[in-house]
């Protein structure tokens, strides 16, 4: 009874506060000072149609980085929670796939791992960016999974891969800030001609950094749940 109770009244008290937010709402017609300057000037400075990515990786670049940071951190404390669990033992070997699935897997690995790449390299242009092309990435390593549990990856590639990345993301900050107008910013590169694949100065660079990090760190600990780390 006490706890249908508590129940009750947290519903309540849920359902007061979100009254009182709708009900207190005003929509915003106008832009205010500083995202009115983004959407009016970013476009021309950064060279990059896709204004979210403008905004993401040069204005609030420091953002970004911090919460690659915290992506990173979170990889190593499961893998550290995993190593000291000790990890389970499987009772039995992990089933096969059918052929089917295999087939198809065999196929649509390397679609997927395309469209990742396709998704973070056009960043600037069409939505998209790092972190959801490098998660696309990472679902094809879950595919890969699922299809042929046995499968390994190469750690070596993947830790080299994920270290030079968030080098080479923390080597154009520094550019900016002795090349062009402060830390992460895009201009260390020609802006090139607005609109094409090789435009808006080092954004696709960064967000393929973003994307192959974010990727091998997700695989990386998709492999650690599946048990298979050294």
């Amino acid at each position: 009874m006490a706890k249908r109770l508590l129940i009750v009244l947290t519903l309540i008290l849920l359902a007061f506060m979100f009254w009182d937010v709708a009900g207190n709402y005003v929509e915003k017609t106008a832009l205010e000072a500083l995202p009115g300057r983004y959407v009016a000037q970013g476009p021309d400075e950064l060279g990059a149609p896709n204004l979210v990515t403008a905004v993401v990786v040069t204005y609030r670049g420091l953002d970004t980085l911090g919460e690659v940071t915290v992506l990173f951190l979170s990889a190593i404390a499961v893998g550290l929670l995993l190593t000291l669990g000790g990890g389970t033992d499987a009772a039995e070997p992990p089933k096969r796939a059918s052929e089917i699935v295999e087939t198809a897997v065999e196929y649509l690995f390397p679609i997927v791992i395309l469209l990742g790449v396709y998704i973070f390299a056009n960043g600037h242009l069409t939505p998209g960016g790092g972190f959801q092309g490098g998660a696309v990435i990472a679902s094809a390593t879950l595919l890969l999974f699922l299809s042929l549990p046995q499968s390994r990856l190469r750690h070596g590639l993947l830790s080299a891969t994920e270290s030079l990345s968030g080098f080479g993301y923390v080597v154009i900050g520094v550019l900016g800030i002795a090349l062009a107008g402060g830390f992460l910013d895009n201009r260390v590169l020609p802006l090139g001609e607005y609109g094409r694949l090789f435009s808006a100065g080092a954004i696709p660079v960064i967000y393929t950094f973003i994307g192959l990090k974010v990727g091998t760190e997700l695989s990386a600990v998709l492999e650690r749940f599946k048990g298979n780390a050294p």
